[in-house]
């Protein structure tokens, strides 16, 4: 399963909405999640550049860009940045592929 971080801003209406009417929307990002086969891991609501950050796992990316269109579309948030992270052991094993398949590899350049 692939991990994924997405990071993003409410809008003012949203912030708005919330304000006017407290609420946890671990319920409705838990729902969303699974309606499209991911898995939320965790959601976090935080200060400085962006207002919230969800770690979630999904297995397949056409759920991935389906859920994301549906954030995305939905108008309550805005500036959506997502990532994909890795395991240490996971970075590992990329780096002894990297460092396998670079003993081929001709940079731009360089000659022949």
């Amino acid at each position: 399963m692939g991990i994924f971080i997405t990071q993003g801003n409410y809008t003012e209406q949203a912030m708005k909405g919330m304000v006017d009417n407290p609420e946890d929307r671990m319920g409705a990002v838990t729902g969303l999640m699974e309606s499209v086969g991911a898995k939320l891991i965790q959601y976090y609501m935080t200060t400085g550049e962006y207002d919230f950050m969800v770690v979630w796992e999904s297995d397949n990316l056409t759920d991935s860009v389906a859920l994301l269109m549906i954030v995305a579309s939905s108008g309550g948030v805005t500036n959506l940045k997502t990532v994909q992270a890795m395991t240490t052991q996971e970075a590992r094993m990329a780096m002894e592929k990297a460092k396998t398949a670079r003993a081929g590899f001709r940079a731009a350049g360089a000659g022949s």
